[in-house]
């Protein structure tokens, strides 16, 4: 009943990816909705940016290993992101009338950025797009018996079908609806364990000293740098990111993108602590599942604790949410490879001939990434790595080119190129103690000034 149950619910979702392809016409239209989203949609789809693998998998199984501080970066960090792009960066990027981040630097600082900038960011998003892969195998295993692979390859399969139909349109309608669903089945899974394990006092009594704790205990320049570093992870390096950025533009107005971006960052962390408390209160039930896949935790509890037409929700919602977070995050590369790299050295390229490259974009990006999940199942670890890319190469140059009119190209260039440079070499080439992104971002930081001092714009 429950496989048969999700199957048909899998087929909905594809039935309204079929439904919403009625509505695409032109580029804009398959990659932003053609900006006619209202506040609810608006507000939901910016909310689903990051409501998938690591809010329900990844996030529940490190903060049973280490508590608030080994979570700063997701939830937190992710919450503050949506807050700082509605604040600081959504009007101004709506005003522009663009359909790509990357065509920002085109704007600002010309052809040569641009072309950088979409190479840097392509790559980024493999990592998150497979993180979701992971997920979706991982709940094949639990619902279906799927060995992970397979699962895989499955769930690659039906975001391919997803998004090639439906584009952003088909993203924005069902992530209204079944992000409704799963926060209904994740508040009566809470409200069941709060039952059962006696209350948040008789949870949080069992867990070690200083759990909960939300600054680093020793006051050491290693222990704050490494807590700086958990917050801009996602929290800075998810700003010049497509997938946020063509979220929040697919809002009717200005004045929507703003508020909408705001409002989802803050529903986004307290939707988040619910996966936390269930977690929690499975490891003060069952004990024994620390010694098994904590990824499993909330998926096991699902299948333990409610009657069959919530496992039905929650996992059909899960599954949808998983499908639209990974449909955006492919859907973002393959508009940038569409509009800022095959686009500009073919000017007599028609609309629909793009709209083409971008839906073979978004197959070239699914393969990329079913490769990387066959071999890296950490799903926190890929999501950090996505937005720690796009952080070193990326934040310093958009920051600086939106509020500093000296900002010149040659800063520009410099910064993704040192920045990256940097953080590569200390991550992978000479691993140091202290955080490699924060060296990559001081570079990034070094090479805009430097870049723009020494080499000013002309005019």
């Amino acid at each position: 009943m429950l496989i048969f149950s999700i199957c048909l619910y899998l087929l909905l979702n594809l039935a309204v990816g079929l439904w919403a392809s009625r509505r695409i016409h032109t580029t804009e239209d398959f990659v932003l909705a053609g900006r006619k989203l209202p506040m609810a949609l608006a507000t939901m789809v910016t909310f689903a940016t990051w409501f998938g693998s690591e809010t329900m998998m990844g996030a529940p199984s490190h903060f049973l290993e280490g508590g608030f501080l080994s979570v700063i970066e997701e939830p937190f960090g992710a919450a503050m992101c949506l807050v700082l792009v509605g604040v600081f960066f959504a009007k101004t990027f709506y005003r522009w009338n663009i359909i790509t981040f990357c065509d920002f630097f085109l704007i600002r600082f010309g052809r040569p950025s641009e072309f950088v900038s979409a190479i840097m960011i392509i790559p980024s998003y493999f990592g998150w797009v497979a993180a979701q892969f992971v997920a979706m195998g991982i709940v094949g295993q639990v619902i279906f018996g799927l060995p992970l692979a397979t699962g895989i390859w499955i769930g690659a399969l039906l975001v391919a079908v997803y998004t090639l139909t439906g584009g952003m349109w088909s993203i924005s309608i069902t992530d209204f609806l079944h992000n409704i669903i799963l926060i209904i089945g994740l508040i009566v899974l809470a409200v069941i364990l709060f039952t059962k394990t006696g209350g948040i006092q008789a949870v949080t009594s069992q867990q070690p000293a200083d759990f909960f704790r939300f600054t680093p205990k020793e006051v050491t320049f290693q222990s704050y740098a490494e807590y700086i570093a958990a917050w801009i992870t996602i929290g800075l390096g998810s700003i010049p990111q497509q997938d946020v950025f063509q979220r929040v533009m697919s809002s009717k107005d200005a004045d929507t993108a703003v508020r909408s971006s705001i409002l989802s960052g803050f529903l986004y962390l307290t939707v988040a602590m619910l996966p936390l408390f269930i977690a929690l209160a499975s490891k003060t039930l069952y004990p024994e599942l620390m010694q098994g896949d904590t990824k499993m935790i909330i998926p096991s509890m699902v299948l333990k604790h409610t009657p069959i037409w919530i496992q039905v929700l929650f996992f059909g919602a899960l599954i949808s949410a998983l499908l639209s977070t990974s449909s955006g995050a492919i859907l973002a590369p393959a508009a940038v490879l569409g509009e800022n790299i095959v686009k500009p050295y073919f000017s007599a390229i028609t609309d629909r001939q793009l709209l083409t490259v971008i839906r073979c974009g978004v197959v070239l990006v699914t393969l990329a990434s079913i490769t990387m999940a066959q071999y890296r199942q950490d799903i926190f670890e890929l999501v950090s790595e996505s937005s720690a890319l796009s952080l070193v190469a990326l934040f310093v140059p958009l920051t600086f080119g939106l509020y500093w009119k000296r900002a010149a190209p040659a800063g520009c260039l410099a910064a993704m190129t040192l920045g990256m440079t940097a953080w590569l070499t200390c991550e992978y080439m000479w691993p140091t103690t202290f955080p490699a992104l924060l060296y990559g971002v001081l570079a990034s930081l070094i090479g805009m000034v430097a870049g723009s001092y020494l080499y000013p714009k002309k005019g």
